[in-house]
């Protein structure tokens, strides 16, 4: 009986805690997950702060994983991705619009822009902190602009596509 009780006080508590998405200036959310894009997976992380009530500024990286399995190295001409080709990093702006479309306290939504060194580009994303502590995220990205046009290669494909992450989120 006693651990019925617990377990239900643990689930109630979750509903009690007054979790806030995005609270403006000085909010830090640290987020890590999994990045899913054409040819590659692999694990993202990102930190954002915020500078106003709606505006937040912050840096991500993503390193793919799974790559080898996308190129035929059958053939035995496959230029197989090098570490360049699997990391990149950004620098990115937010507009926290979880207050501005007054839905709930605990969902933020944040579409922005990046440049990182492989693009420029837009992402959209969303958050809910089931505490003031810890949430799940989910971001679309997609480059409006490559730093290389025309031929690219398998390897420079990688990060200059539609991609999706997907984890948790952290309120630091």
């Amino acid at each position: 009986m006693k651990k019925k009780f617990m377990i239900l006080l643990f689930i109630l508590s979750a509903y009690v805690v007054n979790a806030q998405a995005f609270s403006g200036k000085g909010d830090v959310k640290f987020q890590v997950g999994a990045n899913f894009q054409q040819n590659g997976t692999g694990i993202m992380g990102s930190l954002d702060y915020g500078l106003g009530e709606n505006i937040s500024i912050g840096v991500a990286s993503t390193y793919l994983l799974g790559v080898k399995e996308a190129f035929d190295i059958t053939s035995g001409t496959a230029n197989l991705p090098e570490f360049r080709d699997r990391f990149d990093i950004k620098a990115r702006f937010n507009a926290n619009l979880g207050n501005v479309i007054n839905v709930d306290d605990k969902l933020d939504v944040y579409p922005g822009l990046y440049l990182s060194t492989k693009n420029f580009g837009g992402h959209l994303g969303g958050r809910y902190l089931f505490t003031t502590g810890f949430g799940v995220f989910t971001e679309l990205n997609v480059p409006l602009a490559k730093y290389k046009t025309g031929g690219l290669s398998d390897a420079e494909i990688l990060h200059n596509q539609f991609s999706v992450n997907a984890g948790a989120v952290f309120n630091l």
